[in-house]
């Protein structure tokens, strides 16, 4: 998985991510760099779930529950008015360093 970087970009964190799609769930990668965060799919052939996240897109970064115990959902609340639904590991502290992007 190659994700190309712009000039003075590092990659800060990245993990295994499940995101929630119109038709289901879709694994993939959630990449946290300096400047923006990216969603790349597992599978090629879900290209068209490729999401870029520019911090001055984000409104708002909220926590749903996937189960009873399990505290694991983060919310990107768009400008656009967009919700994009993540299951992820350490949503804390995905949530901590993304809340200082913005």
């Amino acid at each position: 998985m190659v994700v190309d970087l712009k000039a003075n970009e590092m990659v800060t964190k990245a993990g295994d991510v499940k995101f929630h799609a119109l038709n289901g769930e879709i694994k993939g990668k959630l990449i946290l760099t300096n400047q923006r965060i990216y969603f790349k799919p597992i599978e090629n052939d879900d290209h068209n779930y490729n999401l870029e996240i520019l911090p001055d897109e984000i409104k708002e970064l909220l926590y749903f529950k996937t189960g009873f115990f399990s505290n694991n959902g983060l919310i990107f609340m768009t400008k656009e008015g967009k919700e994009l639904r993540f299951i992820v590991k350490n949503r804390d502290t995905w949530s901590q360093m993304i809340n200082k992007m913005y």
